[in-house]
């Protein structure tokens, strides 16, 4: 698959698509906790911002390759799309021209797809936050773009400094964005479910008045780094 990378021209129609159930699952742990349980890996480049606030998805990640400046493969990857699904986008050169606005995502929302990610720019933000349509990018810019110039629907791309390829499991909220390995979905979602429990036993044990250097068992650790206390500052200028 890596070697379709940069390949421009093609459209694949089928994609392998994970278990719905896991995929709307995973979005209640949050990017972080999700980062953390697959070993911290699969973040995008925290330039990927949200143009909407409290808001979180997960989906299916259907990919897209445009050229510098050009938003023509949109309206192809459009066809391509199914319900929950997320459109992933990547430059074949970096462009923060506004690729995207509010009538691609009316054709969009009526595919039933979830929401954008992009690692180029965007614009008619303040109705795209109106019509209730998703969007993660980099750059928030007015500049439009033309259509003359192939790219390519559903081939592995480089997204935000991360490997996307189609079918794999997006997850976006206002911490940011992380790509989930399709086949790598079950073994991340029952580790994303421990580690939540976990954190939510230690929210419980540091609200009641316990210390982290205790619950994390730090103590012992930090002396053996040479961390020493001391009743008051005369005991170190004596």
């Amino acid at each position: 698959m890596s070697t379709l990378i940069g390949k421009t021209g093609i459209v694949v129609r089928n994609i392998p698509r994970a278990d719905s159930a896991l995929i709307d699952e995973l979005d209640r742990f949050g990017v972080a906790t999700v980062h953390e349980a697959q070993g911290r890996k699969g973040l995008l480049d925290c330039a990927i911002r949200p143009i909407q606030q409290n808001q979180s998805i997960s989906g299916t990640a259907v990919t897209v390759l445009v050229a510098p400046g050009d938003n023509w493969m949109f309206h192809v990857a459009v066809e391509q799309c199914q319900p929950d699904d997320i459109l992933v986008v990547a430059t074949s050169s970096p462009c923060s021209d506004g690729y995207f606005g509010d009538l691609l995502a009316t054709s969009l929302m009526a595919r039933g797809v979830r929401a954008l990610i992009i690692d180029a720019g965007v614009r008619d933000t303040r109705t795209l936050r109106d019509m209730g349509f998703k969007v993660w990018s980099r750059a928030v810019h007015a500049q439009g773009t033309v259509k003359e110039t192939l790219g390519s629907v559903n081939v592995p791309i480089i997204c935000a400094g991360q490997l996307v390829e189609p079918g794999d499991v997006i997850v976006a909220d206002d911490d940011g964005v992380v790509v989930v390995r399709r086949d790598e979905l079950p073994e991340v979602f029952e580790t994303s479910r421990k580690r939540a429990r976990l954190e939510e036993e230690k929210r419980v044990r540091l609200a009641a008045g316990e210390l982290g250097l205790d619950i994390y068992e730090m103590r012992q650790k930090l002396a053996d780094r040479g961390l020493r206390y001391h009743d008051s500052l005369t005991d170190l200028q004596g």
